[in-house]
């Protein structure tokens, strides 16, 4: 069984290519570039919380740094570096390299350097730093949000809480397991939204961060949600909208733009080949949002994830 130390360079240790110091030390150097702020974010997996045991140690890896690549996304923030603290239950060699190939072809991807971390023996558990670059001033914040303003969202919401129900359904299955950072996404977008956040909690819970901080109301049109395809061939309206209003792990782009903005925003869907949909508007008010289905009728917002909920 290998060591500590013999974990690190085995599975994790590679050079660095644009951190001024990599792993081996006791701290990482990097440096921003002229111009740039570092933005930097940290996220916690939990076996039996965050992921079922069993999963796929691979697709974990995927997940563990994606979760971390849509904050610097919903930041508009160019992903540069990552630190890895990990417990393990044992030094299964098999499972550390699957893991560290989903991790490391997820940077790849992405031009992100795994540049130090922990490694120690308990129930599994991951926790991810990320630091990315963004233009001085150019941070997508959740309190840009102006009255008038209009509420899009990427892709498609609930499929990844539909996994939770039905893990048979494949497409479902891959939302949970893998999600897509929107990072090209959060690039475009700076200079173009006002405001923005990942979904990870939910689409009326994220949203009501936005609206908080932006002291302002949304009305949005419930039947202009975009949810996953599959939801079409279960005929269970309950489930559909507990999913796509209150399911996490979408890790979609939830944003708000002026109205003039909108040609941009359909000129970068169709750069991106990615659907953006416009689904409401900021209007005023107190931090509620005004839900309506087809009808007109007011829809109560499913209630997003939190972990400290009775």
């Amino acid at each position: 069984m290998p060591s500590e130390f013999e974990i690190i360079r085995r599975y994790f240790d590679r050079p660095a290519a644009s951190a001024l110091l990599g792993v081996g030390d006791d701290a990482a150097l990097v440096a921003a570039r002229p111009g740039m702020q570092l933005a930097v974010s940290t996220d916690l997996l939990l076996e039996g919380r965050h992921f079922r045991a069993g999963t796929d140690p691979r697709k974990l890896g995927h997940k563990a740094l994606a979760v971390n690549l849509s904050d610097m996304a919903a930041m508009g923030a160019t992903p540069r570096w990552a630190t890895l603290a990990i417990a393990l239950p044992a030094a299964d060699e098999a499972w550390l390299a699957a893991f560290a190939d989903g991790l490391f072809a997820l940077a790849a991807r992405y031009g992100t350097e795994l540049v130090g971390g922990d490694t120690t023996r308990g129930a599994l558990a991951i926790c991810i730093t990320i630091l990315g670059e963004v233009p001085a001033g150019a941070a997508l914040l959740r309190s840009g949000a102006r009255v008038g303003d209009d509420i899009w969202v990427s892709g498609e919401l609930g499929g990844a809480a539909l996994a939770l129900v039905h893990p048979e359904i494949a497409a479902a299955a891959a939302r949970l397991d893998q999600p897509e950072p929107r990072v090209a996404l959060g690039e475009r977008l700076r200079g173009v939204a006002s405001a923005a956040i990942d979904v990870s909690d939910g689409f009326a819970q994220d949203l009501g961060h936005i609206l908080e901080r932006s002291a302002c109301g949304a009305r949005v049109d419930y039947g202009r949600l975009p949810r996953a395809a599959a939801f079409a061939g279960l005929a269970d309206a309950t489930l559909e909208r507990d999913c796509v209003l209150g399911g996490g792990d979408d890790y979609e782009l939830l944003f708000t733009a002026p109205p003039s903005a909108r040609d941009a925003i359909e000129a970068i869907a169709r750069d991106l080949g990615l659907a953006l949909t416009g689904v409401g508007s900021v209007v005023p008010g107190d931090a509620m949002l005004d839900l309506r289905d087809a009808a007109g009728r007011t829809i109560a917002p499913a209630r997003g994830f939190d972990h400290f909920a009775p």
